[in-house]
This record gives structure tokens, sequence and C-alpha cells, in this order.
């Protein structure tokens, strides 16, 4: 990997790590991956990352079905569903793939760069 690809990374990781929005389990892949940097296990954990990475990143289909739901109310409350299944909408319609919270965001930019890191 190629040191400003590594250094985007790594800004981006801690970036995902640092936001509300972030899961324990990306968050756990993300230090895993930083303390792997420059050791024989960098490119495994770096496999493990993106493969972490496919399974939190939330397609803006799921958001906008999940912000509709009765299940999104009850995490959301009724209002801001609306809110957060609108805001989806529009993500949609300007050809966003993905939702736009500060975690989904930087994983999104991690993917743009992902031919450069395996």
């Amino acid at each position: 990997m190629k040191q400003d690809v590594k250094d985007f990374m790594i800004q981006k990781v801690k970036e995902m790590m640092d936001s509300f929005s972030c899961c324990a389990e990306a968050k756990e892949a993300g230090q895993r991956w930083l303390d792997a940097l420059g050791t024989e296990k960098e490119a495994e954990e770096t496999k493990n990352l993106m493969a972490e990475l496919e399974e939190d990143i939330m397609p803006i289909d799921n958001l906008i079905a999940f912000a509709s739901s009765d299940a999104g109310a009850q995490v959301f409350g009724e209002e801001k569903a609306k809110e957060v299944a609108a805001h989806a909408q529009e993500i949609k319609t300007a050809g966003g793939k993905y939702c736009d919270c500060p975690a989904c965001a930087a994983i999104e930019a991690i993917f743009d760069k992902k031919d450069a890191l395996i």
C-alpha cells in the first residue's frame, strides 16, 4: 500500500472510529487494523477491515426502509424517523448509494480507495 493511500486510510479509519454512528465491531476492526500497520499482519487486517466495513455500511435503500418502519420509529422517534427517511430519499435521488452519517461517509471514502488497499 502506498504511503499516501495509507495516510488517507488512517485518517478515514480514525474518523469512522470517532464518529457517534460507528458500531462497536467496526471500531474494533479499525483498531486492529491500526495496530497491525507496519507488521506482518497488516495485509490480513486490511482484508478483515474491508470485510467488516462491507457488513456495516448502510445502503441507502436499507436506511429508507428502516427509517420508514415501526422499528425505525422506535429507534429514532416518530418525527425523526420521518426526517431520516426523507433525507435518505434525497440522498438516493441525488445518486447516493449509502447513508451519509459520519461512519458511513468515512467507510464510503475508504471504499473509493479499495483497489489500492488490497
